[in-house]
This record gives structure tokens, C-alpha cells and sequence, in this order.
């Protein structure tokens, strides 16, 4: 690579004692990534309840690092908890019931290191459903750079449904905090942070499977098929104005030629 010779990526997932049953897959998936030379991995669990029922369940490795939040707070919240115990100086998603493709690490570190202007990668998705059956996704970007706001406009104008998967962010840890980490939204919080993100770095779609996303009854996406239509209206009307006040910022802060 001709960015930066190593470091420490570290892999932060949430999990909910109903997902703990799938973090020995997760965990398969990291131990079977080949990494760059120099680069190694720190995976930081954070459990949103109390702790005890998900700490039986953990696989033992030393590089894997647990805390509990004490009591239910919400996936956005018990993510960015995980991510403020970070090491590295990229944040790597992997959701408790979802399993990394091999190499899927090496890309995103490699597209991070050589490319210093982009801020964030995603990669494409192959769905696991509940029976085993893979799938993937007919529509995706072609590889390469998504230039600043693209991805907020696709977003705009595809009735809030977004080109790219945030459950595959990989974000060098700076652009994180200043994108204001994961949203505090009931749902759709990694779609605000993708959002914010996109409105103030350049990113970059990987065109290789990066995760095999599970399809299954008790996911959080399928818990919001409740939503009322306002929730969703009002959900969706707190990323705009969160991306539009980026925008409005940057545009004040640009010095006048």
C-alpha cells in the first residue's frame, strides 16, 4: 500500500441479547481475515442491557474487548459507547448477527491507506436468509469514489432509501466524531451518520461482497415494520435537517473569493 505501513482497525458492534446466538459466525468472520501487513484487529462489543445473559455467550479471544450499558439504550447509543472505547484509527461496523466476507477488512484498510482524501468506505451486501439461501443486490454502484452529497441526493430522490449499505461502514475515526456518530434515531441510525458522513468526505463503494447481512425475525430492521407513517416522516425529516445544517456550515465557513 503506499498509504500508512499499519495500524489497529477496531470492529465495534452492538448486540441485544437476542442476537448474542450469532456472534460465534461473527466471530469465524474476523478470525478468518487475511490483514494487510502491520494491521491487526481489536473487536469491541458493547451489549445493549445488562450484561449478564450476553457474557455468557462470548467467544474467547484477546483481542475482543465487552461492556454492557447497564440497561437497553438503543443501537445508535450502545454503538457509539463501543466506538468511544476504540483504539484504532479506523472504526470498522459488524453487526452481532452479521458474518464478513474474507478479505472484506483488507479491502477497506487498503482503500483507506491509499486514498486520504475519502473518509469512509461501504461495500456490497449478499443477504442470509433465515434457510441458508445468499442473495445479492441487482442495483449497486459502480466501484469506485461517491463524491461529497451524492449519496444524501440519491437518498432524497429514491423515497429515503439510500444506493449503499451502512451496516458495511468502515470510517477513519476522526470523520466519525465529527460526523456526530451514529444518529439517535429509533431506527435508520446508521443511515444519519451515512448521511452526515457523505456531506463532509468523499467515500467509496466496494464492489466485492464485503458482508453477508442476516435476514432473520428478531433483526432491528424488521422490528420497525410497526413505525407509525409519522415516526417514519419524522425520522427522516431529523437526517435532513441534521445534513442540511453540515451543508450550511460549510458554506459559511468557505471563505468568499
Amino acid at each position: 500500500m503506499n498509504g500508512e505501513p499499519g495500524g489497529l482497525i477496531s470492529v465495534v458492534t452492538a448486540v441485544h441479547p437476542s442476537g448474542a446466538a450469532h456472534l460465534d459466525q461473527a466471530h469465524s468472520s474476523l478470525l478468518a481475515q487475511e490483514m494487510p501487513v502491520g494491521w491487526a484487529w481489536e473487536w469491541l462489543l458493547q451489549e445493549d442491557g445488562g450484561g449478564d445473559t450476553v457474557a455468557r455467550s462470548l467467544p474467547s479471544d484477546p483481542r475482543m474487548r465487552f461492556a454492557a450499558n447497564g440497561r437497553q439504550l438503543g443501537t445508535a447509543t450502545t454503538r457509539n459507547l463501543a466506538a468511544a472505547r476504540a483504539s484504532g484509527r479506523l472504526v470498522k461496523v459488524l453487526d452481532a448477527d452479521d458474518v464478513l466476507t474474507p478479505g472484506a477488512l483488507a479491502r477497506e484498510i487498503t482503500i483507506l491507506s491509499d486514498h486520504p482524501a475519502i473518509g469512509w468506505t461501504t461495500a456490497a451486501v449478499i443477504d442470509l436468509n433465515s434457510s441458508g439461501a445468499t442473495i445479492g443486490w441487482h442495483d449497486d454502484p459502480p466501484e469506485g469514489e461517491l463524491g461529497k452529497g451524492t449519496v444524501f441526493d440519491y437518498w432524497l430522490q429514491h423515497e429515503h432509501r439510500a444506493q449503499i449499505h451502512p451496516a458495511t461502514l468502515c470510517i477513519r475515526s476522526e470523520a466519525l466524531w465529527a460526523s456526530g456518530g451514529w444518529m439517535a434515531l429509533p431506527f435508520s441510525e446508521d443511515t444519519g451518520l451515512l448521511m452526515a458522513l457523505s456531506s463532509l468526505w468523499a467515500g467509496y463503494f466496494i464492489g466485492t461482497p464485503g458482508l453477508l447481512y442476516r435476514k432473520w425475525p428478531s433483526q432491528t430492521t424488521a422490528s420497525s415494520s410497526w413505525e407509525p407513517v409519522v415516526g417514519r416522516q419524522a425520522r427522516h425529516e431529523a437526517i435532513v435537517r441534521r445534513v442540511r445544517a453540515i451543508d450550511g456550515m460549510l458554506r459559511r465557513s468557505t471563505p468568499e473569493r
